[in-house]
């Protein structure tokens, strides 16, 4: 291979920030690039190489197919040489669906499906017996042998245990031409007007030939013929009855149970999809839960009388029709609206919550007549359920679940399939049963798998099973080991999802491609690290590129090639400021580089903060894989939750602690997680969650309406002396409401020319000259600088702008703080890198008014932050917990966790092997502890 092609060559990159920069990255390798949150990583890594090598895979396609794709905007560089396919693998969260599970997105299960479809073997739901299916000659065959010199009867079975007099079926078998048909077990003459008493259930069998087995050519014609016939009419199944003995047996061409004849369809992989109406339980959809009424909800207290509000949905009587209705069964059942509940009737509190449809009448004693009345209600109970099927609304659906439960299904018992599909095994598992072992269990039974299949059955699963396996091993290559296939999607971590897309790439196994990864290490504890850097070793050694855009300090010393992007971020940034490997990267004079040599460092606190003495209890929490976990946390202090993946720890914080104070704080409607009690809400008095998702991404959000500081600065221009006279309002300075914006450009600034077969392009608007707003808007001045000047002001020059307003100072400076000084108020947010977003979010929730009484919970504040950009953060946050706020946050980052006051490890594996509190208190007591992974870490970061 020549020099040339050994390298990736990249000429003139000025994407976003990017400065005019030339770079060659070595091929085969593993590269890490590095930089401050900002600096213009990912502007190289995705916006460069990623999407010009994406461009130019589409440029191979037709001119026809290319209309259909949409054009790939080509990267703003002057040349990119030695690219080769590329695969980008980002954070993006994997899909909400309920449907979508781990088994799908590995296609794990897909391959399971196929594999029970080719080389399962079917069983009886009825009897346990084992399914058989035969050919035409083979039911020949066996009906020869086992009933030689026998009288027997042939029969198409028509009708199966139903209701009804069947009389015209009768019609049409006799025009068919057969004289004898068995119904429950008898035979009779086609006489005409034959019928059934249609109240009962019956079976039906055509008598398609009665004759007397022997091995003559004449009998040997005769009977194919008749199993052939039979099998037409009986839907491929017949009957053989034995005149003498009447026994009957059944044979089948699908398969069937040799002594109750129910038969399945031949498998498909299709009957073992929970997605698809062959496989899925028709109950539940294939979703395995439902939600069904709970009549204490309804009723949560009946000592109440109807009249004071015992049916909660309803409240206290009001003139409505529902009360008019409820009166009138009041009447027919002889109570009154103001008795208990629980003194009613039973069978009127079954009319009230399932409904009634009746007519009554009723004597008046005093005017001696009578007065009929008419009950047509449909039931409380069956009314929330219809509301809860039917709406569209999302908040009648609330409404609805509020007196609902979610319960799992009660006919496939959350398997999600249909009955016989389950009856479909393998080594005496079925499929529903593997989808809910734990992957580690089941890599070993798979393993052992071949012991346990015959000959044929080895042959047809070879090719599958070497899939299997594979897919499964690269999953433990990166530490699911305790995932199971049927898990949720949604219940994911961000860095479990990527990772689990990191493990169907490697399985692919493909060589020469380039793999583009967006900090993989994310989510992920130090003691997986290495699993992680193993499995990209791995993919570089069987022959790819493989470049990483991370900060992490493991993953940058294990690179073979390291490029740091600088020297500031934003407009500051985007050029190299160092590039070669590890050891040269550390003699440079660097941000990055005097982290990782020592010179520069996130400082561990002379003092652990002592708190306020107050505590926040939790007890009792059995959500997914916590064991009744209980946890004081103790308030004025900042407090890390750690453990591996998969441990438990957004179960406790995001899904039981989170929705508990939510509700008690804002009447929150998420549901938490199973807890006993909770004690200490009167010591704060908000609650503030900062989660990973993304901020708004379309170009007309940017920081400044993020925030909501556009808003008042809007009102600020409203109220300048030009405005008010002519009659403007705050709308007038929007560029996403018709009447102050420019409206060519529709307020975007930019038009957009649409080229067939070509990428649309983006020219500055001719009318506005890209200012967004009209000629009227932009004469309205406020110390000199219009709408549009102040938007494309940046952060630090906006400060000092609005020193004398408070509303939008505090706002901006909080911005300032996070270390986002250099983007401009009106950077779109599709601009933004993922660490600058994250940034943004905590600007804006940090920047609402402490009380000194706050909780803010943070999961994983520090995902895309350079080391220089964590030690900003913690100064923000230390600011915060020093005026008697409590910080509580879920991290992998040692920076951080060395810096808390108390810490609360979770673990001790992931998944069934997780759920506890392994260690708690400061940093310097949990490193005592022997079997905690996180204080192995802490250990080395604090000596």
């Amino acid at each position: 291979m020549t020099e040339f092609e050994e390298k990736i060559e990249v000429k003139g990159a000025r994407v976003h920030n990017l400065k005019n920069i030339d770079v060659s990255i070595p091929r085969e390798k593993l590269v890490v690039i590095t930089g401050l949150s900002g600096s213009g990583k990912s502007s190289l890594a995705f916006d460069t190489i990623y999407a010009e090598g994406q461009r130019r895979y589409i440029e191979t396609f037709s001119a026809y197919a290319r209309q259909f794709l949409g054009g790939l905007e080509r990267p703003d560089v002057d040349k990119i040489d030695g690219l080769s396919p590329v695969i980008a693998i980002e954070q993006k969260t994997t899909s909400k669906s309920p449907r979508s599970t781990v088994g799908t997105i590995t296609e794990i299960y897909d391959f399971m499906r196929l594999l029970f479809a080719k080389a399962s073997d079917a069983y009886s739901y009825n009897t346990g017996n084992k399914m058989v299916s035969y050919s035409d000659e083979q039911i020949k065959a066996l009906i020869l042998k086992d009933f030689e010199n026998k009288r027997i009867n042939i029969l198409a079975p028509v009708v199966r245990s139903r209701k009804g007099h069947y009389r015209e079926l009768f019609e049409q078998i006799a025009k068919q031409g057969f004289v004898k048909v068995r119904t429950d077990g008898d035979i009779k003459d086609l006489v005409k007007g034959l019928k059934l008493d249609r109240y009962k259930t019956h079976d039906i069998e055509i008598v398609i030939d009665r004759l007397v087995v022997n091995k003559s050519v004449d009998n040997d014609k005769r009977l194919s013929e008749s199993i052939n016939t039979a099998m037409y009419h009986g839907n491929d199944v017949l009957m053989v009855i034995d005149q003498d003995t009447n026994k009957v047996r059944y044979f089948s061409r699908n398969l069937m149970c040799p002594s109750s004849g129910i038969s399945y369809p031949n498998p498909e992989p299709n009957n073992f999809s929970f997605n698809s109406p062959k496989g899925a339980c028709s109950h539940c959809n294939g979703i395995g839960e439902l939600y069904q009424i709970n009549e204490k909800k309804i009723v949560p207290d009946d000592s109440l009388s109807i009249k004071n509000g015992a049916l909660a949905p309803h409240g206290p009587e009001k003139k409505s029709w529902i009360f008019k209705q409820l009166e009138t069964i009041a009447q027919r059942y002889n109570f009154k609206l103001s008795d208990p509940f629980r003194d009613i009737p039973e069978e009127a509190k079954q009319v009230i919550l399932y409904g009634g449809n009746e007519k009554f009448s009723v004597e008046s004693k005093t005017l001696g007549v009578t007065r009929d009345y008419k009950i047509d209600f449909e039931g409380v109970a069956n009314f929330i359920e219809n509301q809860y099927k039917t709406a569209d609304s999302t908040s009648l659906k609330r409404w609805a679940k509020a007196y609902m439960d979610k319960i799992k299904c009660p006919v496939c018992e959350g398997t999600r399939l249909k009955k016989e599909s389950l009856y479909f095994k393998i080594n005496n598992k079925n499929i529903a049963e593997l989808a809910n072992t734990d992957i580690a269990e089941l890599a070993e039974w798979f393993n052992d798998l071949h012991h346990h299949l015959s000959n044929t059955q080895l042959k047809i699963a070879e090719e599958i099973l070497k899939e299997i396996k594979s897919r499964l091993q690269f999953l433990l290559d990166v530490g699911l080991d305790y995932l199971t296939l049927n898990r949720s999607s949604k219940s994911l971590s961000g860095g479990e999802a990527q990772r689990i897309r990191l493990a169907t790439q490697i399985g692919s196994q493909l060589v020469g491609v380039l793999y583009i990864l967006d900090e993989p290490s994310i989510g992920l504890h130090q003691r997986d690290n290495q699993k992680l850097i193993d499995s990209l070793v791995s993919l570089r050694d069987i022959g790819n590129s493989v470049i990483v855009v991370e900060h992490d300090k493991d993953m940058i010393e294990r690179a073979d090639y390291v490029v740091d992007i600088g020297p500031k971020a934003g407009k500051h940034g985007g050029e190299i400021i160092s590039i070669g490997n590890p050891e040269e990267l550390k003699s440079h004079n660097t941000l990055t580089a005097d982290y990782l040599n020592g010179k520069k460092e996130i400082e561990v606190p002379k003092n652990r903060r002592k708190g306020n003495g107050k505590f926040l209890e939790l007890k009792g929490c059995t959500g997914n894989n916590l064991k009744n976990v209980s946890v004081k946390f103790p308030l004025g202090k900042m407090i890390g939750v750690t453990g591996v993946s998969g441990s438990g720890k957004s179960t406790l914080i995001n899904e039981t602690l989170y929705p508990i104070l939510n509700a008690h704080y804002f009447n929150g409607v998420k549901k938490p997680m199973p807890y006993k009690s909770i004690k200490g809400l009167e010591h704060i008095d908000k609650v503030i969650d900062i989660n990973q998702s993304p901020i708004g991404r379309t170009p007309r959000s940017n920081p400044a309406t993020y925030t909501k500081t556009f808003d008042e600065i809007r009102s600020l221009f409203a109220k300048v002396p030009e405005a008010m006279i002519r009659g403007y309002k705050a709308g007038r300075f929007s560029f996403n409401v018709a009447g102050g914006r420019c409206e060519t450009c529709k307020g975007g600034g930019v038009r957009v020319i649409e080229m067939n077969f070509l990428p649309d392009v983006y020219v500055e608007c001719e009318t506005c000259q890209g200012k967004r707003f009209n000629r009227e808007t932009l004469e309205i001045r406020y110390k000199g600088k219009n709408i549009s000047d102040v938007l494309n002001m940046t952060i630090n020059e906006a400060v000092d702008f609005f020193e004398h307003i408070p509303k939008i100072y505090r706002k901006l400076k909080t911005i300032q703080d996070v270390g986002l000084g250099y983007i401009t108020l009106g950077q779109q947010s599709t601009t933004l890198s993922g660490g600058e977003a994250q940034r943004i979010k905590l600007a804006t929730e940090l920047s609402k008014r402490d009380t000194g009484n706050t909780l803010y919970i943070l999961d994983e504040p520090t995902t895309g932050l350079h080391f220089e950009d964590i030690r900003v953060l913690m100064l923000v946050l230390n600011k915060l917990v020093n005026k008697g706020n409590t910080v509580l946050i879920i991290e992998h980052n040692l920076d951080v966790i060395k810096t808390v006051d108390h810490i609360i490890d979770i673990g001790y594996e992931g998944g069934k092997g997780g759920g506890q509190v392994v260690a708690k208190g400061s940093p310097e007591e949990i490193i005592k502890d022997q079997k905690s992974y996180t204080a192995k870490f802490l250990k080395k970061e604090l000596n």
